[in-house]
Formats: structure tokens, sequence, C-alpha cells
């Protein structure tokens, strides 16, 4: 605001004054809106907190109000000083809050379950996810990549059958995944036919057998084990050559990581 009593002398300009800054607190990220309530403040070149500059969004015409976007700050108390033409104002308080970090937070993980062995691809969806590690039942998962801080994924480490604790890491704290991760068992071998089931006791027939878990089996017969054995992608198919043995019935029995299984009737050697 500008007095001018007597027309032809000079303008006298009036001192900025400030009556309070609202709200008068905020984070020390700044970037939150503030109004600067005062006098005498139409024309504000600039509005400081604690020296920094704030930005200016709108005036008052009649010099009553200033909204501003406040500056980064460090924690404290602060003066806000507001300068124009006529020089600087008197100060109002303003307050910067050190507000704690965010905690990571999660919802749940997807697939709830896998393979003892591990290696399958998991997906944790939450909030505050940035900079996070995982571990599932305290070994850490690999491939982690964090998505926009909400989304999480990674591949499982191998574990033991049943249920293990998913936890979120980040430099702020640790969140539990509700439910944690399921290790399933890898199925048992099962056996359903032996094809041909005699052969001489030389050994060295050809014979397949059919079933279902049949990968990385191996096989013995009459307690010596079979050669060049090969299974299908399937597992379902498993094929090898016989080895030497007495005359009679041999037991068949195919063993794979998961357990063990006997081919009914055996085979029989001639």
């Amino acid at each position: 605001m500008s007095v001018n009593l007597l027309p032809g002398l000079p303008t006298v300009l009036s001192q900025p004054s400030l009556l309070a800054a609202v709200p008068g607190f905020g984070p020390t990220t700044g970037g939150n809106t503030v109004l600067i309530i005062g006098a005498n403040l139409t024309g504000a070149t600039s509005v400081t907190f604690g020296g920094n500059p704030a930005t200016i969004v709108s005036q008052d015409p009649f010099g009553f109000l200033i909204t501003v976007v406040a500056p980064a700050g460090s924690p404290g108390n602060v003066p806000v000083v507001v300068t124009t033409p006529a020089g600087a104002s008197t100060p109002a308080n303003y307050t910067y809050l050190a507000l704690p970090a965010p905690t990571p937070t999660v919802i749940g993980i997807t697939p709830p379950s896998g393979p003892a062995a591990g290696g399958t691809p998991f997906t944790i969806v939450g909030a505050n996810l940035t900079g996070a590690t995982v571990t599932i039942g305290n070994t850490p998962a690999t491939n982690v990549q964090v998505i926009g801080g909400i989304l999480l994924t990674g591949t499982t480490p191998p574990g033991t059958p049943g249920n293990a604790t998913v936890q979120v890491t980040t430099p702020h704290g640790t969140a539990n995944v509700p439910g944690g991760f399921t290790y399933l068992a890898p199925p048992t071998p099962t056996a359903t036919s032996l094809t041909p089931a005699t052969g001489p006791a030389t050994g060295g027939t050809p014979f397949v057998i059919t079933g279902t878990n049949l990968t990385a089996a191996t096989v013995t017969i009459g307690g010596n084990p079979a050669t060049n054995i090969t299974v299908n992608a399937t597992g379902t198919v498993l094929v090898g050559l016989t080895p030497a043995g007495t005359a009679g019935t041999a037991d068949v029995t195919i063993t794979t990581p998961a357990g063990s299984t006997n081919v009914t009737g055996g085979y029989t050697y001639s």
C-alpha cells in the first residue's frame, strides 16, 4: 500500500508487516502450500523461509494475503519474511517438522506357494518399498526389483517344505508379508508299467517305465543300477538298459530326490 497525502509530493511506501503463516508448520521436504497474512504486502518481490526463497503462487490485490509453496528446510523454527519495494517485513514464525521416514507396508505375495527347490518368480504389493530386500525363511530372494515403490518382484530361494516367513526390509524398517510363502514338497514318483517285464540275465535289455514325477530318477533292478537312463520332459516316461542279474524275479526301484517307488511285479531275468 502506498500513501500520498499531498499531490505532487513523492509517494510514501508503507513497510510490510506479517501477522502469521498458516499453517505455521510443515515437513522439512517443503512443497506444501502456506498462506501469509499481513499488511502492506502489495507488490511482494520475495518470500523467504529461514532465508530460503518460497515460490509465490498468488497475491491479494489489497496487500493482505500471499499464497506460497514452502521451500525445503532443516528441522526447527525459522522466520518468514516478505520483501516489497518498501523493504523487508517483520517476521512470522514457521516450524519445520522432522517427520519419520515412511516404513514399508505389504499386502501380499503372488503366488503364495511354490516348489521347495526355489526358482519361483513372485510379486509383492505394498507401499514405501524403495530400496527393499526380501528374505523367505531367512534366505535372501534373488533378482529383487522395485517398481514405483509399490511393486516388488523377485525369485524365491530354495527352502524347506512348509510355510516360511517373508520379510521385506528397507532402510526405514521391516514388514512381514501376511500369510508368508508355502514351500511345496516335490511330488513322489509313481510307476504304472514296465515294458518288457522280462529279459536275459546278461542284461543290456532296453526297457520303458511309464509313470509320473520321474524327473532326475535312477533305477535299480535287483539292487543293481540300470544304465543309460533318460526321462522325457514331462517326467512320465523313463527309458534305460537293464543291468546283469540272476535268473528269477528282481525288484525294480525308481528313486528321485522326492522319494522312491517299486514297479509292481518287478523284472524277471530269464
